[in-house]
């Protein structure tokens, strides 16, 4: 019987993200897409408590709102698969923490929703550092290959687990 049921590689890069708590740096998620994957692979690792605060599974665009702060504005004007709501996010989970350090996934999974702007398999990531300034964004679109909904899933994880990494170890 294998040690997990999550994928291999997740579990390793995850591994990697809480060995590097010498640095002493915590971290919160807010993911949407990928339903709780990144926060699971995490807590597969022992001693992520010393790292890992919390995590916000916010799917719907209300819970965005309501538990994020994310903007009704920027929901409607860009829609929940941006870079401004995936900032919302990252800002709403670093408010409602004490972490350092938090990252936000919101994408399109399919197989349906997407459009020909935002097709199925785009994702956005934000991080947001505390006491970092809000006009200095870290966020990034991605679009990847639509080979199904767990593997768009299961590589939104791994990119969200390569924020979390130092700068000199991450993308």
């Amino acid at each position: 019987m294998p040690d997990s049921v999550l994928n291999p590689e997740l579990i390793a890069l995850a591994r990697r993200v809480v060995e590097n708590r010498r640095i002493g740096r915590t971290f919160a998620l807010a993911e949407s897409c990928t339903g709780g994957l990144v926060s699971a692979a995490i807590t597969e690792i022992p001693g992520c408590s010393e790292v890992f605060e919390a995590s916000f599974v916010t799917y719907s665009n209300e819970i965005k709102q309501e538990l994020l702060k994310v903007s009704q504005d920027v929901l409607e004007t860009f829609g929940a698969v941006s870079i401004a709501t995936a900032w919302g996010m990252a800002q709403g989970a670093l408010k409602l923490t004490h972490a350092h350090v938090a990252v936000a996934i919101t994408g399109i999974a399919g197989p349906a929703g997407g459009t020909e702007q935002k097709p199925v398999g785009t994702v956005v990531f934000a991080r947001a550092e505390r006491g970092g300034s809000p006009d200095n964004i870290a966020a990034d679109l991605k679009s990847f290959e639509d080979e199904g909904r767990s593997a768009i899933r299961l590589q939104a994880a791994l990119c969200a687990l390569e924020l979390l990494l130092p700068d000199s170890e991450g993308p």
